[in-house]
């Protein structure tokens, strides 16, 4: 089951981002008093009670802003809306009620999304609670007066955000079909490789940046197997704005990453592996997907010849270093050159993260690993690891006990890492270890 998504929304200067900064537990957005100046929409993950969720914190909309810039973050903050399960919106009690905080509740009526309302700036409840209730107004909910500054109120409005997450789905066999994201910058082809694996034309394909509007689920079979393939809108090119406004639809991946079980990164082949396409890719990584990298427009890359490949799976490798797992694939959905290959490349990602390990056999490899490789010490205690087992799959996780965790050094833990992988493979995969500590072996 994915996170459910929240959009913090509202007319700019009401403290949406000093809001998600203290609900997310740390400084993310940048906040200052100047309009406008929330320039990307940020995420993080959010945990109350039993209940887990991704926040987004939005721009602030002016709704009749001519000012380009504005008018821009309102097109934006209209994607994160679009995209969001529940919307929390800001106002401020210092301000009180202004004509454009009724516009922006227009906007989000018409979107028919359940709508928290949220009274920022709090700061004394003695004082304030009575100004609060001038907000019944906005004819959108009851208002739940919070102060994002002192960390005021948060109970409520969470207990109230999570009464709308929607139930986990009955049906078993719609969440046992294999969910793929494709993802990457606009014009690198994602609409087109589905529309050369679907064999029809059932995503728009355009030139034109950003056609891609919504989120697209389309169902795929290829030798007697389903697949769920998410396609998204791309991350635009920072300069493609003035003033560079913002990284673009993080949102829309954000959301597309959280439903998947593998990630196809599409990158084009004739501008090679970018920083945006590192940023997509850091994206499956956090969230422990399958990661494949699909390079598009094969057949528009000249002068290749027998190293063209090799020289190109080198330079991704050196920019995606963080995933040295990743799957990578050249392709071109325009001639349909290893289009197939692509089906088996995911197969491969979907078993990997599907594997699971007996824990006998799991600790005859950690033998084998510290009899090659002493464990670490320091200041003569050294680090005594009893045993590894495997506790879940998508990812595989595993926990490790040991002595004593401080004494797990990252470098160590990558090596364990490194010779499960050469035994049981995990293409395409993230492994993910947690260290235990135990007094005892005898225990």
């Amino acid at each position: 089951m994915s996170n459910p998504i929240v959009a913090i929304v509202g007319r700019p200067n009401v403290g949406k981002s000093t809001l998600f900064n203290a609900l997310a537990g740390e400084r993310i957005s940048i906040v200052k008093d100047t309009p406008g100046v929330t320039r990307d929409r940020i995420y993080a993950d959010v945990t109350w009670l039993n209940y887990k969720f991704t926040m987004i914190d939005t721009g602030g909309i002016e709704p009749e802003s001519k000012d380009k810039m504005l008018t821009y973050m309102r097109q934006q903050a209209q994607i994160a809306i679009d995209t969001a399960d529940v919307i929390l919106f800001v106002t401020d009690v210092r301000q009180g009620l202004v004509d454009a905080d009724f516009k922006v509740a227009d906007m989000l009526r018409r979107s028919k999304k359940p709508v928290v309302l949220t009274v920022n700036k709090v700061d004394d409840f003695e004082k304030l609670s009575a100004d609060i209730y001038e907000f019944y107004n906005l004819g959108i909910g009851d208002p739940i007066g919070v102060s994002g500054a002192s960390r005021l109120g948060f109970g409520e409005l969470l207990d109230e955000i999570v009464k709308f997450f929607p139930e986990p789905s009955g049906d078993e066999e719609e969440e046992e079909i294999p969910k793929i994201a494709i993802v990457g910058k606009p014009n690198v082809g994602k609409s087109s490789i589905i529309n050369r694996l679907t064999g029809e034309n059932r995503v728009i394909v355009s030139d034109i940046a950003g056609t891609t509007r919504d989120a697209i689920d389309t169902k795929v079979s290829y030798e007697d197997k389903e697949y769920i393939f998410i396609d998204t809108a791309g991350l635009r090119k920072k300069n493609k704005i003035k003033e560079e406004l913002e990284k673009f639809s993080i949102v829309r991946t954000v959301s597309a990453v959280e439903r998947a079980d593998v990630v196809v990164v599409v990158i084009d082949a004739t501008e090679g592996v970018t920083e945006q396409d590192a940023k997509i890719a850091g994206i499956a990584h956090e969230r422990g997907k399958g990661i494949i990298v699909a390079v598009n427009k094969w057949d528009a890359l000249p002068d290749k010849d027998d190293k063209s490949i090799y020289r190109q799976t080198e330079k991704i490798r050196e920019i995606l270093s963080f995933i040295p797992y990743a799957e990578i694939i050249f392709i071109s959905a325009m001639t349909g050159q290893r289009m197939t290959k692509l089906f088996e490349k995911i197969d491969q990602v979907i078993q990997s993260r599907t594997l699971r390990i007996a824990t006998g056999v799991l600790n005859e490899i950690l033998m084998e690993a510290t009899s090659l490789q002493q464990p670490p010490s320091d200041k003569g205690k050294r680090l005594k690891i009893f045993f590894m087992t495997q506790v879940s799959v998508g990812p595989p996780t595993f926990v490790i006990f040991v002595n004593d965790k401080e004494l797990m050094h990252f470098s160590y833990q990558r090596y364990i890492e490194n010779k499960v992988r050469e035994t049981f493979g995990f293409t395409g995969t993230s492994l993910k270890f947690i260290i235990r500590e135990r007094e005892s072996d005898t225990k």
